[in-house]
């Protein structure tokens, strides 16, 4: 499926939101926070309404962040490490929920924000922002981003929805986009195939044509095709062999020498 950076974000919105796992944890926050009452809360709010509010807090400001991270990420250096990701995504994320918070806050207590207040509130939003960060890469880490067999996970898996990050199959280059195969379904992304071959690593695999990559432990089985060859992937694709990558195929133990 085609889909804009909104759509991709969006469909990753709604498949987290329908996660248990998701919402429970969400639950449990904001729980914690009614009884610890922080931000003075503890003083305005009787429980329940206290509790309310911090469900609405920490959903607003966990949707923020998720749909800023899902935008985000693609455009961050693959070499990145966690912690600058984590950084970034953080500042990007405290930037976004300053209007959701304030909203909140002016609702609930009808608050309004002096110029003198903002430094303080701004430290508040960083804080909350940084959590919720810290939350999301959690959830990825349990989601499913590491590799069904134990590998660690490529950092190509970070560009796909969160029901899609099974084990990498292959890589298919579909003009300006690269069509990616994992054991839970495959999603078109924007991205050149020789970046995506890059973000496939540590996976163990082969380039077998111009247009196409594969991951050696997702073959099922090979066989000669005229002048090239045919590989049938663990999900039922079919990915051809050109004849300049025969040899490369057979020194891979995939096709008799």
């Amino acid at each position: 499926m085609n889909d804009s950076p909104s759509q991709s974000a969006l469909r990753e919105w709604r498949t987290r939101f329908s996660d248990p796992v998701t919402l429970v944890i969400i639950g449990a926050i904001a729980a914690l926070l009614a009884i610890l009452g922080p931000f003075s809360t503890g003083e305005r709010l009787t429980l329940a309404p206290r509790f309310a509010y911090w469900l609405v807090m920490v959903a607003g400001t966990f949707s923020v962040g998720l749909l800023i991270d899902e935008w985000l990420t693609p455009h961050l250096p693959a070499h990145w490490r966690v912690l600058q990701r984590v950084a970034v995504n953080g500042l990007a994320t405290g930037i976004g929920i300053v209007p959701v918070i304030t909203a909140l806050n002016y609702v609930s207590f009808g608050y309004v924000p002096n110029l003198s207040d903002w430094p303080g509130l701004l430290v508040q939003f960083l804080a909350i922002a940084l959590i919720v960060t810290v939350i999301f890469q959690v959830l990825n880490t349990q989601g499913g981003q590491e590799q069904d067999d134990g590998e660690a996970a490529p950092p190509i898996l970070d560009r796909l929805p969160l029901d899609k990050r099974g084990t990498l199959l292959s890589l298919s280059a579909e003009d300006h986009y690269t069509r990616i195969r994992t054991t839970k379904g495959e999603e078109l992304v924007l991205i050149r195939l020789s970046d995506a071959m890059r973000e496939a690593a540590p996976v163990a695999g082969l380039r077998v044509h111009r247009s196409h990559w594969i991951a050696l432990g997702g073959v099922a089985s090979a066989a000669r095709k005229g002048d090239g060859a045919q590989l049938r992937m663990e999900d039922g694709a079919d990915i051809p062999v050109s004849r300049s990558h025969i040899q490369a195929v057979k020194e891979a133990g995939l096709l008799p020498r």
